[in-house]
């Protein structure tokens, strides 16, 4: 059998609508209003169960890289559990739903649909778990994020973003010295990238308190005409620098004559209501 792994996600999605309705219809056909919803709900639980089925298969073989993330392998076991569970109720389900097919004529056929209906309430709650672990393991561990194409570039951008996210929490939490090394290493990793050398900058002043080397940093940035906003984010940042600088006067007459520039500019604006 090919490796599927890579098909996770969509697979995944097709167990979670198909069973959801697949249970909906169940329970809606057990009141014995819109007879549709009887031969519905079979079909949709059986191939809900198939999807289980594959979808229990390609998250094993996705796990591979994820569970090689230091500190991420507790996460992919307890995504990797919950999913199975999620697979065996649903094969349950599917084998309710066949045994009451073919007991339709007897009393115990009726009983098999209600148990079908019990079995996919817990199914759903199965299907939630499943789903809230797979989502911890990939948003809290990036499991899988910029990782599963196996693409070189995906990794790269995965880099960019932990680094970028890590040097505002370590200046969140007061820790300027770290923000800024971890600024730079960004700066290594892309030194051709305008957006990340006016970051660049707002670390200078802002962890550094450099405040002469921003603004000469901020002089060197070139404006193409074509770019409207690139000159009002530097205007701005030269007010935020002019602030952290102590010289609100000097922020005020750099607003000022930016609002000028860009009158319906309501960014200047509300920084202009800031420094009054």
């Amino acid at each position: 059998m090919p490796d599927i792994g890579v098909l996770h996600p969509q697979i995944v999605h097709f167990v979670v609508a198909l069973g959801i309705v697949g249970v909906l219809f169940r329970i809606v056909s057990l009141s014995g209003a819109l007879a549709w919803t009887k031969p519905a709900a079979t079909v949709l639980l059986l191939v809900a169960a198939v999807a289980a089925l594959a979808a229990a298969k390609s998250g094993e073989e996705a796990h591979g890289p994820a569970e090689r993330i230091p500190g991420a392998r507790e996460a992919v076991h307890e995504h990797e559990e919950a999913g199975e569970w999620a697979r065996n109720v649903f094969l349950l389900i599917g084998l309710l739903e066949v045994a009451g097919v073919a007991l339709r004529q007897k009393p115990a056929g009726k009983w098999l649909l209600v148990a079908s209906g019990v079995a996919g309430l817990a199914g759903i709650g199965a299907l939630y778990r499943a789903g809230e672990a797979g989502g911890e393991l990939v948003y809290s561990y990036a499991g899988g994020v910029g990782t599963r194409s196996g693409e070189a570039a995906d990794v790269q951008r995965l880099l960019t973003a932990g680094l970028y996210h890590q040097a505002a929490a370590a200046r969140e939490a007061g820790r300027p010295e770290e923000a800024a090394r971890l600024t730079e290493e960004l700066a290594r990793q892309h030194p051709e990238d305008a957006g990340i050398r006016l970051l660049v900058i707002e670390s200078q002043f802002q962890d550094r308190k450099d405040f002469a080397g921003a603004l000469a940093a901020l002089d060197q940035v070139p404006v193409p005409a074509e770019d409207p906003r690139l000159a009002v984010r530097l205007g701005l940042m030269r007010s935020d620098i002019y602030v952290a600088a102590g010289h609100p006067d000097s922020a005020r007459a750099t607003l000022t004559a930016l609002a000028q520039q860009f009158p319906d500019s309501r960014w200047i604006k509300d920084a202009l209501d800031r420094i009054k």
